[in-house]
């Protein structure tokens, strides 16, 4: 592998502008080469908030590591030079609203048909298809219909928005993922692609999905089976201390014995029940009060150090500058000091992933325009007359047939690290051990669950005993077969058993080992548990996601988040090195940190708050430089709508359907008086909204281009008619479930990728006998005989569901 760049060689040329642009950094981050096409005048995105010191901290963070060359797209000697770029490319990103490009001859389809190795991603809000297509969206629009925002909050007041813009960064990941699959499947087989990326799809599956894995906590206490709305259950709770907030995960009980020694093991507390999960959290009322006062005289990191040292799943709910300031993040290098502008340094999130122990982040600022403009000096115009070919039908395969993956991966993160790689196609075999189990499998003790089934889906499993030496002997067996292995185990854990990173890749040189966990492999807080709502307090995330003023309310507890995000960071740097190994022949270690990738996805926010330190503050479901925005009830239970009044323009389109009176008044003509008068803006726009359903509202204000989206509930996904339309689901059977499972279908629509096969997902050792046969050449007696010794595990007869 060439350092930390395993995508040295590619080209990307990108276009996308105020929405994407995370996708191509981190491929420029892999080491691609991404050249930014910027129009005369330069991108709109460069004027993106928030502006510090004159610099747009989106446009800096976003587009580092990027060059930058001018194109006017409106000319015709421009599209030839810009046709003649993308005939050097392997891919072209573009964000362009459907249909605007096809108005200038560029339509992205026509043009992967021109160049047929080129791999062409439209990244849109809605997709190319489906009654939504055509509909505005913001960030915002984005966290309502994709249920997110129901999600959030406390159930008496109105649902609050999540800090920064999630929805975009998440999407601008899985876009990268389908990306390099489809630059990959073209490696394979030769051809390019053309996929139609949605943004409100991809939130939907990344983000915080309405289904597939959950926390161990929410499947403890409700039916293990959905996601739930918000509500007054605080299964991760929040405790202030001397100089601010802690949280606290108690999961096992273990660890409830654990707190409950370090509480002085008080008689109320001494019921054997409340060592079960759901019960304790029934009683909350009873249990939080003598944590509470332990907590309140004592520092975060007093509290921190002691519960870590007895058992106890506990981290500090750090602010933005307390998390630039981190003693942790300062070792691991998470932050890079950089001049985005002239004589304007920042702090800015390093990068999602370590490669070989070297960072594959930051190499250099953000491009002024037209920067790079000599790499057009060799471009041959490609002449616009050129007919198209006549259209190929489509093979249409799964890229990573051929891929061998060995999946060590637990709970949430871990299942769809090797869930993504098995619904394209590789043989993902997951290895585990009857004596720890899973957590996802162990928690409802039942053979299988509808969420098991979902998250483990197309997967093979292998029982061993990795803490025995012949069954470690064997593992070594399968990893000299295998391309890939998965783990999210805590730092050192693989190490105990003989089997870490470095011994996997003395056994088979040309693996790819990736692993993830909380906090990182290196660093003073490396070692400390983690759980996702533990890690959104480190990064900053929890103290955003809060009421303002110091006794508002936090509002993540019902969120899983980054896990499902941390899971395509990792595939993504893993597919990198695996195109890496094709020239090079050697295999790669990925690192990566949760809590890192949640620093990437708000890295304009910290870049602000560097430079202008107390930039990054909690937001309370407005956005200072527009008006109205928010979220405005409806008529209906729990209904919601969110709108966003960008500009002047929406401000006058929205005043074409919204009657009241009051908004007449020309000081809101301007942005600036509509600021000023927030609170009255507010008022009336309620007044309107209250009195219709969410949907009837978003209907009107879409009608006239406004963005808005009606607030979708958990429960409400299965029947929505865009995401029917866009083939986004896929119902299946399995042996040991009941009823039939709806569950996400593939990334986005592809010419040249296949949907998922969907296998069912498996039951412990359900594939020891035929795997050990398989692969590792063992007969029938010693199959039997290691079975019986306990080195090797399978599943007892099936039970009917």
């Amino acid at each position: 592998m060439t350092g930390n760049k395993p995508l040295a060689g590619l080209r990307v040329v990108d276009t996308s502008d105020g929405k994407g642009e995370m996708c191509g950094r981190y491929l420029a981050d892999l080491g691609a080469e991404v050249i930014l096409v910027e129009p005369p005048g330069g991108a709109s995105s460069r004027t993106c908030e928030p502006i510090c010191r004159g610099v747009s901290t989106y446009f800096a963070t976003h587009n580092a590591n990027k060059s930058s060359v001018v194109i006017d797209l409106d000319d015709e000697n421009g599209r030839a030079t810009f046709l003649g770029l993308l005939a050097t490319a392997d891919i072209w990103i573009e964000t362009s609203a459907p249909g605007t490009l096809s108005v200038i001859g560029l339509d992205p389809i026509d043009v992967q048909r021109r160049l047929p190795q080129l791999v062409v991603v439209s990244i849109t809000d809605f997709g190319q298809t489906g009654p939504r297509r055509d509909e505005v969206a913001t960030d915002w629009v984005q966290m309502a219909v994709a249920g997110i925002l129901s999600r959030s909050g406390s159930p008496d007041a109105a649902p609050m928005m999540p800090p920064g813009a999630l929805a975009y960064e998440s999407a601008s990941i899985q876009a990268a993922w389908a990306t390099l699959l489809a630059y990959w499947n073209r490696l394979e087989s030769g051809a390019g692609d053309y996929l139609d990326f949605s943004i409100s799809d991809a939130v939907a599956q990344v983000l915080d999905p309405p289904f597939g894995s959950i926390g161990t906590a929410a499947a403890a206490t409700g039916d293990g089976e959905t996601s739930q709305d918000r509500s007054a259950f605080q299964p991760y709770p929040i405790f202030p201390c001397r100089d601010g907030h802690v949280r606290i995960v108690v999961l096992a009980a273990r660890q409830w014995r654990a707190i409950r020694q370090w509480l002085g093991e008080p008689d109320a507390l001494a019921d054997p029940e409340l060592e079960l999960a759901h019960r304790r959290y029934a009683q909350a009322d009873l249990v939080n009060p003598y944590i509470a006062e332990l907590f309140a005289e004592r520092t975060s990191m007093e509290l921190v150090v002691e519960g870590q040292r007895r058992g106890v799943p506990i981290a500090p709910v750090l602010t933005p500058d307390a998390v630039l300031d981190s003693e942790h993040f300062a070792a691991r290098g998470a932050f890079v000091d950089l001049e985005v502008a002239p004589g304007v340094v920042g702090k800015i999130p390093s990068g999602l992933v370590e490669l070989d122990g070297e960072r594959a982040g930051i190499r250099r600022r953000a491009p002024e325009l037209g920067e790079h403009q000599h790499l057009l000096d060799s471009i041959v115009p490609y002449l616009t007359s050129t007919p198209s070919p006549t259209p190929v039908p489509a093979e249409r395969r799964l890229p990573l047939q051929g891929i061998r993956v060995l999946d060590l991966g637990v709970i949430v993160m871990g299942a769809e690290s090797g869930r993504l790689f098995a619904d394209q196609g590789a043989d993902v075999i997951k290895v585990e051990n009857r004596a720890y189990p899973d957590g996802s499998r162990a928690v409802l003790q039942r053979p299988m669950t509808r969420r098991f089934a979902i998250a483990q889906r197309g997967k093979r499993s292998f029982g061993v005993d990795l803490r025995s030496d012949n069954g470690r002997s064997i593992f070594r067996r399968l990893v000299e077969q295998a391309d890939v292995v998965l783990s999210n185990f805590k730092p050192g854990t693989l190490d105990k058993l003989g089997i870490g990173p470095s011994a996997l890749r003395e056994m088979n040189p040309r693996v790819v080992v990736a692993t993830s966990s909380a906090m990182g492999a290196t660093g003073p807080w490396s070692n400390w548990m983690g759980y996702g709502p533990l890690v959104r307090g480190v990064s900053g995330l929890t103290s955003l996601w809060r009421d303002a003023g110091d006794g508002g309310r936090f509002g993540d507890s019902a969120t899983v988040y980054p896990d499902h995000l941390e899971a395509r960071v990792v595939d993504i740097a893993v597919l990198a090195c695996l195109i890496s190994r094709r020239h090079h022949g050697v295999g790669a270690l990925v690192e990566a940190s949760q809590a890192e990738a949640i620093l990437v996805a708000m890295s304009d926010l910290f870049l602000a708050e560097s430079i202008e330190p107390g930039t990054a503050v909690p937001h309370e479901n407005s956005i200072d430089s527009q008006a109205p925005s928010g979220v405005y009830r409806c008529a209906g239970d729990d209904a919601w709508c969110v709108i966003n009044v960008r500009d002047d323009d929406d401000w006058s389109r929205m005043l074409e359907v919204v009657d009241a009176a009051t908004l007449s008044n020309s000081a809101f003509d301007t942005v600036a008086g509509r600021i000023a008068d927030r609170a009255e803006i507010d008022r009336a726009v309620t007044s309107w909204t209250s009195t219709r359903d969410p949907a009837e509202v978003a209907r009107a204000l879409q009608g006239v281009g406004v963005p808005a989206g009606a607030m979708r509930h958990v429960g409400e996904f299965g029947s929505d008619e865009h995401l029917q339309a866009r083939g986004f689901f896929r119902t299946v059977t399995h042996p040991l479930v009941r009823r039939p499972i709806i569950m996400e279908n593939g990334l986005c629509p592809s010419t040249r990728m296949a949907d998922p096969v969907l296998d069912p997902a498996p039951l412990h050792g359900e594939h020891t006998r035929d795997i050990a046969a398989e692969l590792l050449g063992m007969t029938d007696d010693q199959i039997e005989s290691a079975l019986d010794a306990g080195v090797l595990e399978e599943s007892p007869t099936p039970v009917s569901a």
